[in-house]
């Protein structure tokens, strides 16, 4: 069996500040980028067989795949359908806000103007299809956001949307898959 890892970005300076980053490009924090080359360290030293890195254009995320790349050699390429959800009105408004959370729960909602969970899905979604198609049988690692962890999950297994609205990972976090 093909294996997809996923990671999350490092710690960024709106993760400090508790506040929703979404598509807003916000840098890393300094431990940031330490997760980063700690994780670049783990992927060398683990043996994934990774073929190749593909990353969010989000300088967070970006920043993140360079360190690991830095580390490991392995070939690295932005992907844009791996940036994080634009939540509209929501973005540098507090994480843990009760009407964010409502927000969240309404699949079909822009956000005032942003992307609707329903969007994200299917770029994410679609990604995958694609990946799994190749007939190269690559093993990736996707570098991207916490958002974009719960659409990959919910790809790979069964979720009720309590499960789905709950799930996240840690920054520099990696998952694995199979296809």
């Amino acid at each position: 069996m093909r294996k997809l890892y996923f990671a999350r970005h490092g710690q960024s300076i709106w993760n400090v500040e508790n506040k929703i980053c979404g598509a807003t490009d916000i840098a890393l924090t300094e431990q940031g980028h330490e997760q980063a080359r700690k994780l670049g360290k783990l992927i060398a030293r683990a043996g994934y067989g990774i073929d190749e890195i593909l990353y969010s254009p989000l300088i967070r995320a970006a920043e993140t795949a360079r360190h690991i790349h830095e580390i490991t050699g392995l070939p690295m390429r932005e992907e844009i359908r791996l940036k994080e959800q634009d939540f509209g009105k929501w973005e540098s408004t507090p994480r843990d806000g009760a009407a964010f959370r409502a927000a969240k729960a309404q699949f079909v909602n822009r956000n005032g103007g942003g992307e609707s969970m329903m969007q994200m899905a299917q770029r994410i979604y679609n990604l995958l299809d694609e990946l799994r198609r190749e007939p190269e049988g690559k093993a990736y690692l996707l570098v991207a956001h916490n958002g974009i962890a719960r659409i990959v999950q919910s790809y790979f297994a069964d979720m009720t949307n309590e499960e789905f609205a709950a799930f996240g990972i840690g920054n520099c976090q990696v998952l694995e898959y199979e296809w």
